[in-house]
């Protein structure tokens, strides 16, 4: 296409593209938009090398040389981009990126923007989807590495799982690499590593103040004093024994491997009462099979019975860890019932987005040599809104949330506070109403101008998209974020534009003949 272009003389032909996306994920009413970092580093470094054309030459042979000379050349230096900053809330239709610029060169950069967008605004808003449905005051750690889409698809889902607002990952190299907390526990096959007390390579332990001391009949005394002896596997007691004496101040147990409440949480309190009188606190234990809501509580009364027994509040602070195919429709059900989980570890349906593995951005072209372009389609909902625009969050008088969002073209005055608006529905002309905003929010601002210096503003943090996540969520009216039927947020057109797309569509489309 890009050689069509310059073989057609249009490839400096001064573009205005938008990507949008029509349908928000997860059958919800809004996506929060992420990935812009991405396309600001992809832009400052967009460059063909000589590697690169000489492929291109094999594999189109047919083309003039002068193409290729002309690739050797090409970068960002005439590009615009203006976007939303990165952790907004959007909504359809209205551009989330609009990237200005020569033709073909624009033209050039779609898929690899698509692909720097599509994917992080899916993550980041699957995550905080997960975490309206778990609630503030529970902790999420993404655990979904080993389930992620290749290791890029893994170290994206890491990163952007935690600027939705999920707590942690599991993912070491992305916690060394974005500063992202690291959390993790061991696995079953530790467990299953150790068949007895036989098997450990020591009976110490260094206390708190590093003296030696004896600690597997520490623990076995402990055991017994719980009145646990019989049915406690001896093999996971010893692989908790083993994993204190590398971890006493970071004890967290699975305790699934043979029986939760018989054998793991049994072997958890022996243990870590014997840290406890070395100097150290047990942190917790994570369930990752069964009946989540029913063994946390049975847990948890295990944990306060064992107290009552030793006469102090030992495990009254421990953590109790939930995995297990969890998604948010299991958080919710969670959420209607009685549990005592402190912790979510989510994986597979965190980073596959398994409800909905795609988002479905489009990038069009909308202005071209400064004449507004429109796309029609059969499809009334995937017509272009033409032309170069801004978009702007208006809010009413009577409530801090967002009301609605205007879009309309980039030449005209923007809206103003205290100002009465006409706002249309982009396709159905009875759908109208007017407000008068009590604040006006633009929402695209440049963030790359190649011909003043590249970036416009400096990176940003995980930290600081974070924060800005939870805060664009907690903006919203809570019928926007109902999980089942949501109310639709409006996106509008204000008059003018409106008036002008469908004189534009109705010029450019064609009149059927009937016979």
């Amino acid at each position: 296409m890009a050689y069509a272009y310059w073989k057609g003389d249009r490839a400096n032909d001064h573009a205005v593209f938008d990507l949008f996306y029509r349908k928000p994920p997860f059958k919800g009413e809004y996506c929060v938009f992420a990935g812009l970092e991405e396309v600001l580093r992809f832009v400052e470094t967009y460059k063909f090398l000589p590697s690169h054309v000489e492929y291109l030459k094999d594999l189109m042979p047919a083309c003039e040389d002068a193409f290729f000379d002309w690739m050797m050349n090409i970068d960002c230096r005439d590009v615009k981009i203006y976007a939303m900053d990165e952790g907004m809330v959007a909504f359809p239709r209205e551009p989330l990126i609009r990237v200005e610029g020569p033709l073909a060169i624009v033209q050039l950069l779609e898929t690899t923007l698509l692909n720097l967008v599509n994917f992080p605004s899916l993550i980041t808003t699957n995550a905080a989807r997960m975490r309206q449905a778990a609630g503030e005051k529970k902790k999420l750690l993404e655990f979904g590495l080993r389930r992620a889409q290749g290791p890029d698809g893994a170290m994206s889902a890491s990163k952007y799982s935690y600027i939705g607002g999920f707590d942690g990952t599991s993912n070491v190299l992305s916690g060394m690499l974005t500063g992202i907390p690291v959390k993790g526990t061991h696995a079953h096959s530790f467990v299953m590593s150790y068949s007895g007390f036989s098997d450990l390579s020591r009976t110490t332990i260094s206390n708190a103040v590093g003296k030696q001391v004896e600690f597997l009949e520490l623990v076995k005394n402990k055991r017994k004093a719980l009145g646990s002896t019989d049915k406690p596997n001896d093999g996971e007691l010893a692989a908790f024994v083993s994993y204190a004496q590398s971890f006493p101040k970071g004890f967290l147990a699975l305790v699934d491997t043979y029986d939760t409440l018989m054998s793991g949480v049994p072997n958890f309190l022996a243990v870590g009462w014997a840290l406890h009188d070395l100097g150290f606190q047990p942190l917790g234990i994570r369930l990752d099979s069964g009946d989540l809501a029913y063994l946390s509580m049975e847990a948890r009364r295990m944990f306060r019975e064992a107290d009552r027994i030793i006469g102090e509040n030992i495990f009254e602070t421990c953590s109790i860890i939930a995995s297990n195919d969890i998604n948010e429709d299991v958080l919710l059900s969670l959420g209607r019932c009685e549990n005592e989980i402190d912790v979510f570890a989510i994986g597979t349906n965190l980073v596959t987005c398994q409800s909905q593995p795609a988002l479905g951005c489009v990038f069009k072209l909308v202005e071209l040599n400064g004449q507004p372009r429109i796309k029609l389609s059969q499809e009334v909902e995937k017509t272009v809104i033409p032309g170069r625009k801004d978009v702007y969050r208006l809010t009413g008088p009577l409530s801090p949330c967002p009301l609605i969002d205007l879009i309309q073209l980039s030449s005209e005055e923007p809206p103003k506070s205290g100002q009465r608006i006409l706002c249309r529905h982009p396709f159905q002309e009875n759908k109208r109403a007017h407000i008068v905003p009590a604040q006006v929010t633009p929402l695209l601002s440049l963030k790359w101008d190649g011909q003043n210096g590249g970036r416009q503003e400096r990176p940003q943090c995980v930290e600081t998209l974070r924060t800005r996540v939870v805060q664009q969520i907690r903006s919203l009216r809570a019928d926007h974020l109902r999980p089942l039927n949501p109310t639709p947020y409006k996106v509008s057109l204000n008059s003018s534009l409106y008036d002008f797309m469908h004189q534009l569509w109705m010029s450019e489309a064609p009149i059927s003949d009937l016979t």
